[in-house]
């Protein structure tokens, strides 16, 4: 995914405002849904793996999804909301921030 979008990823909240904007740039290019989704995948991917590592999280399977679950027993689903992100109506950046403050208390 950082190959193919040439973004420089280093798994730390601040590297999904890059990931926010992307998705924005490839929403207003309009290409349908259908022909991004690996992409929102990939990008959900990433942002899952960042929720994981900043708040002592472990990915969680479900009827065939890969979600996040955190150590207070919250389930955040990065993936879709990358394809809200995508819809205009979501932003990875944010989700993390609420599973973080979260993962705080």
């Amino acid at each position: 995914m950082r190959e193919g979008a040439r973004l420089r990823l280093d798994y730390s909240a601040r590297s999904l405002w890059q990931v926010d904007r992307t998705i924005e740039e490839i929403r207003r290019q309009g290409a349908p849904l259908a022909a991004v989704e690996t992409a929102l995948r990939g990008f959900g991917a990433y942002a899952g793996e960042v929720l994981v590592r900043l708040t002592g999280g472990e990915w969680w399977t479900g009827d065939g999804d890969h979600r996040v679950r955190t150590p207070d027993g919250r389930v955040w689903d990065p993936v879709e909301e990358a394809r809200r992100c995508y819809r205009g109506d979501g932003s990875l950046r944010l989700l993390c921030r609420d599973a973080a403050r979260v993962a705080e208390n």
